[in-house]
């Protein structure tokens, strides 16, 4: 497996479905996805009473590969990284499977142990999140991994032989769920759970999921509440939300589930014995709260492809902030860096007369001033609005989706009115507190890129005071006239004196 050109493909051949994604890596060192698709297969439903892969399962199998494979050549890619799961592994004929593919397609399948797929899981989750420890599950068609991870490594992890295609197989949903049917299927979890110590060590965790189940459950929670934020990447769910969901879903005919907003189609026969499976495993491990992650299996291999040295991320955040600055390279790196240590040395000041400012508020700051021209990429004259856009759409890991709301509104702000529209759609996750910080550091954020208005990093060091309602910024060392910066400093200071009381004005040393 090596990078062909500068293009990766990823095939994962899930017991649900099989899937391709094809990974690029720009000239400026950025990555991002520029293909994909997905077949739905319900592989485990086409085993026999052997436990064989039917021949017309593998026929449609290698179907999929083929024109998987034709996408994949499209793109220049020699060679592709294609592995499978749960199903093949658990056929019974399972060499004769892989040794068909590789005859048909040329593909050489990794067969994944149930302990790396789920390493691989854990290891694209853990890229994603802002998280230490937990509970992670990933729930497939035809298996169901658990690992327990502390500190951003995993102490323990198992794989167990049920997913919610083979659960659906055995206990049908068409007609809804029973009382009976759930008792039975949490009776057969249950069992399972039974023989391993370390699901009890670790209460109060939050167990966090990855896969189809997890997915279609947060979307179809949003669908139901109107959630304003459309990724189930980094949503967090109650155990009676969930709860409330299962009972209700569980009531409805297939015919009526298909019906749902938020919940595909091809998902709501699986969808109930998913979530039966994932509600025992959240009262055994007594978990906190449900934690749905939008990266895994895929994403591990990723990593692990394109970094085989060292695939753990030290920071997420800092690695979605940097890949995002290097697909949109417009804005001249320099003054954007240039930028971004000027707002932090005035935030680290302010934050000494200022109680709103903290950890978090540094986070959003240091976000937003790294990404404020990515807009520029777009259009120059109206970059803020295209910045705004922009961050909202990204995948900015390890923020909240407020957070990123908050961080796409501090980037592109112009004045508080402004912000006030862009973030209107989302008023049901940012308060009326959270707009007053969203104005003081996007203000703050407007005040230094006036002190870099030439672009050329004329102002070095500087020193600030508080002096009798001014904020007086001192440069320590400069070189030129600084004209460009004094006339925008003067211009940034009524707004800033809005939401600071303070008036801007850019000291010079009395020998100037």
């Amino acid at each position: 497996m090596h990078m062909s050109g500068q293009r990766i493909g990823i095939i994962d051949i899930g017991s649900n479905s099989v899937r391709l994604v094809v990974y690029e890596r720009t000239d400026s060192g950025a990555h991002r996805v520029v293909d994909g698709a997905k077949e739905s297969a319900r592989l485990s439903n086409k085993l026999d009473d052997k436990g064989r892969l039917s021949e017309e399962g593998l026929r449609e199998l290698i179907d999929t590969l083929r024109h998987f494979t034709t996408l994949c050549s499209h793109h220049g890619i020699a060679h592709i990284r294609a592995a499978a799961t749960a199903a093949i592994r658990n056929a019974a004929n399972c060499h004769s499977i892989l040794h068909a593919i590789k005859c048909e397609t040329g593909l050489a399948i990794e067969l994944l142990s149930g302990e790396q797929e789920a390493s691989y899981g854990f290891l694209g989750m853990v890229n994603s999140l802002a998280v230490s420890d937990g509970y992670l599950i990933d729930i497939g068609g035809g298996s169901t991994e658990l690992t327990l991870f502390r500190d951003r490594a995993i102490l323990h992890s198992v794989s167990l032989p049920f997913g919610c295609v083979s659960m659906n197989k055995r206990y049908d949903s068409t007609g809804g769920m029973s009382d009976d049917t759930l008792q039975q299927l949490q009776q057969q979890v249950r069992k399972a759970l039974q023989e391993l110590s370390w699901v009890h060590t670790a209460p109060g965790l939050p167990l966090i999921g990855i896969g189809g189940t997890v997915r279609a459950l947060a979307k179809r929670h949003q669908a139901a509440v109107h959630y304003p934020f459309a990724a189930p990447h980094n949503y967090m769910l109650q155990e009676g939300q969930v709860n409330e969901m299962f009972h209700h879903m569980r009531l409805l005919p297939l015919e009526d589930r298909r019906k749902l907003g938020g919940l595909s189609k091809d998902r709501a026969d699986v969808i109930l014995p998913g979530i039966a499976i994932l509600r025992v495993f959240f009262e055994t491990v007594q978990a906190s709260h449900y934690w749905i992650c939008g990266a895994g299996l895929r994403d591990g291999l990723f990593h692990a492809t394109r970094f085989p040295s060292r695939p753990l991320l030290d920071d997420p955040l800092a690695y979605s902030v940097d890949n995002m600055s290097a697909l949109h390279t417009e804005a001249p790196r320099g003054h954007v860096l240039h930028v971004n240590r000027l707002a932090m040395e005035m935030h680290d000041y302010l934050a000494s007369i200022c109680p709103q400012l903290d950890a978090i508020s540094a986070r959003l700051l240091d976000t937003a001033s790294k990404l404020f021209k990515v807009g520029a990429s777009i259009d120059y004259y109206d970059y803020a609005k295209h910045t705004f856009y922009l961050i909202i759409h990204a995948h900015l890991n390890g923020l909240s989706h407020r957070e990123i709301i908050m961080t796409a509104a501090i980037a592109s702000f112009r004045s508080k009115g402004k912000a006030r529209n862009h973030i209107v759609p989302y008023r049901q996750l940012v308060t009326e507190s959270d707009l007053e910080l969203i104005c003081k550091l996007g203000s703050l954020l407007q005040l230094a890129a006036a002190l870099d208005r030439s672009e050329t990093q004329a102002i070095g060091a500087i020193k600030m005071d508080k002096a009798d309602g001014q904020l007086l910024i001192q440069p320590l060392d400069f070189r030129g006239h600084l004209g460009l910066e004094r006339r925008q400093t003067e211009e940034a200071a009524p707004d800033f004196r809005k939401h600071w009381g303070l008036i801007p004005v850019l000291a010079m040393p009395a020998a100037y």
